[in-house]
C-alpha cells in the first residue's frame, strides 16, 4: 500500500533535527521525504498536523510470555501493546518455558510473531542450557535460527570459568553476549535495595556491590577474551561510573536501563506497594540522578521497558513474596518524554535512546527515517496527556508502578514495514 504522512514534524534522532515534511511510503519502504516520487498516488493519507513523526521505537527487553506463560499474557496481547506504544522492534529474553535454548523453539517464536504482521521480534538465545549456568548452548545453530545475541536473562552464571568459555565462544563468531550485572551470592534473597528504607521496612537488601562486583568480573573477562557485551538494566551510580570508565578504556560494551529506574527510587515503595517490586530493585535518589546523567552524556545507550506482564495475583502478595516486574511497552514513549522534560533534554536526543541507539546495539538498520529504509514509524502527539488506567492497557498484564499517573504523549499511529498496524484518534 502507498501511504502519505502529511503535515507532520519529522524527528531525526541521529542528526538531532526536527523538520516539517511529508513522508511517502511504498512497498513497505520510505520512498520519499519532503517530495513525492514520480507517479506516486497514495492509497491512504495520514494527516499528522500538529504531530511528530518518529522512527518506530526499539525496545531491548520485552517478555512476550509465549511459549509457556500464556496464562500471564499471549503473543497477540503483547504485540497489540507494542503497537499501542509505537514499539516496532523488540528484543525477547530467553527466560520462558521451555527456555530458548534450541533452534526449533526460536524458529517457532519467529514464525508465530511473523504471522501477526506486527512488531519485529528479535529473540535472545539462552547462553547456557536451561539458563542453569553449566553447559554452553550451540550458539551457531541458535543464530542461524534467528537469535541476535545470547543471555542468561536474570540468572547469573556462578562459575566464572563457564562465563569465560561462553565469552570466548561468542567472540570467535562475533556474537554479542547480554549480561545482567549481578553477583549471585551478594543478591541472593534480596528484594529491595540495601539502605535505610530496606532496614526500616525489614526487607532483605541487595547491595550496590552486587552490581559492581559483577561488573568488575565482566570487564576483566572482556579484556581477556575480547568479547562484545551488552549490559542489561544498570541500577546504580557506581555501576554507571564503571561503565563510563570501561567505554573510555575502549572495551566493546553497551548498556541499558529500564524506564522504571529513570524515574523511581526506593522511597516510592511506600508502605510495601508490590507494584514497585522490581528486579533490579529501585535504588536511592543519587543512583537515579546518575542514571539520568549517564543517559544525557551517552554512557547509557538505551532505555528499555523491561516489559514483564504478570497475573494480578502475583502482585497481591506481600512485597517480599510478590513477583518482580512491570508492564512497560505502552509507557515507554511517555516515560521517555517525561524524563526529557524534567531533565531538559532535547526531544530528538531523548528519542535516540529508544530508536537509533538501541538499533545500533542490535546492529540493525532501524531507528532512522531515511530514503530506502523499512517504513517502521510512529506518529504521536507530544502534547496529549493520558492517565494510566489498567483497564485501558492493551497488555494482558496490568502491573505497573505508574498506575494512576498522568503522562505526556499519545501514539496516534504505528506503521510496521509499510503496514498501518495501529491507529487512534
Amino acid at each position: 500500500m502507498k501511504i502519505q504522512i502529511q503535515n507532520g514534524t519529522i524527528i531525526d534522532p541521529t542528526a538531532g533535527t526536527e523538520e516539517r515534511k511529508d513522508v511517502f511510503i511504498a512497498a513497505g519502504r520510505i520512498v520519499g521525504i519532503g517530495e513525492a516520487p514520480a507517479d506516486f498516488h497514495a492509497a491512504k493519507v495520514i494527516d499528522a498536523k500538529g504531530l511528530y513523526v518518529a522512527p518506530g521505537f526499539v525496545d531491548l527487553a520485552a517478555r512476550l510470555r509465549e511459549p509457556g506463560f500464556e496464562h500471564k499474557a499471549t503473543l497477540e496481547s503483547e504485540m497489540a501493546a507494542a503497537m499501542a506504544g509505537g514499539v516496532t522492534s523488540l528484543v525477547c529474553p530467553p527466560d520462558r518455558d521451555p527456555t530458548l535454548d534450541e533452534p526449533g523453539l526460536v524458529e517457532m517464536l519467529k514464525f508465530r510473531a511473523q504471522k501477526l504482521h506486527l512488531a519485529h521480534v528479535y529473540p535472545l538465545g539462552a547462553l547456557t542450557v536451561g539458563l542453569k549456568g553449566e553447559t554452553i548452548t550451540e550458539m551457531v545453530e541458535l543464530t542461524e535460527a534467528g537469535c541476535v545475541g545470547f543471555s542468561q536473562a536474570d540468572n547469573p552464571i556462578v562459575d566464572t570459568r563457564t562465563l569465560q568459555r561462553a565469552l570466548q565462544y561468542a567472540t570467535t563468531y562475533g556474537y554479542t553476549v547480554w549480561l545482567r550485572p549481578q553477583d549471585a551470592f551478594m543478591s541472593k534473597g534480596g528484594v529491595a535495595a540495601s539502605g535505610a528504607l530496606a532496614s526500616r521496612l525489614g526487607l532483605s537488601g541487595v547491595p550496590v556491590a552486587a552490581e559492581t562486583i559483577a561488573l568488575h568480573t565482566i570487564f576483566e573477562l572482556m579484556r581477556v577474551t575480547g568479547a562484545r557485551v551488552h549490559l542489561s538494566h544498570l541500577s546504580s551510580a557506581a555501576g554507571v561510573a564503571l561503565v563510563r570508565a570501561a567505554k573510555a578504556e575502549g572495551l566493546a560494551v553497551s548498556c541499558d536501563v529500564t524506564v522504571n529506574h529513570v524515574h523511581l527510587i526506593d522511597l516510592d515503595i511506600g508502605y510495601f506497594d508490590a507494584q514497585f517490586r522490581l528486579d533490579p530493585p529501585l535504588r536511592q535518589q543519587r543512583d537515579r540522578e546518575m542514571i539520568r546523567e549517564g543517559l544525557k552524556d551517552g554512557t547509557i545507550d538505551a532505555i528499555c521497558s523491561d516489559h514483564t506482564p504478570l497475573d494480578d495475583d502475583e502482585k497481591l502478595l506481600p512485597f517480599a513474596e510478590a513477583t518482580p516486574g512491570a508492564t512497560g511497552l505502552e509507557l515507554l514513549l511517555s516515560l521517555t518524554l517525561k524524563w526529557a522534560r524534567e531533565a531538559n533534554v532535547p526531544l530528538a536526543r531523548a528519542l535516540s535512546r529508544i530508536t537509533s541507539s538501541p538499533a545500533d546495539v542490535l546492529k540493525l538498520p532501524a531507528g532512522r527515517i531515511v530514503n530506502g529504509a523499512l517504513a517502521d514509524l510512529c506518529v504521536f502527539d507530544a502534547d496529549a496527556a493520558w492517565r494510566v488506567d489498567p483497564q485501558k492497557l492493551k497488555s494482558q498484564g496490568r502491573n505497573t508502578p505508574f498506575l494512576g499517573y498522568e503522562l505526556p504523549a499519545r501514539v496516534r499511529a504505528t506503521i510496521v514495514a509499510g503496514h498501518v498496524a495501529f491507529e487512534s484518534r
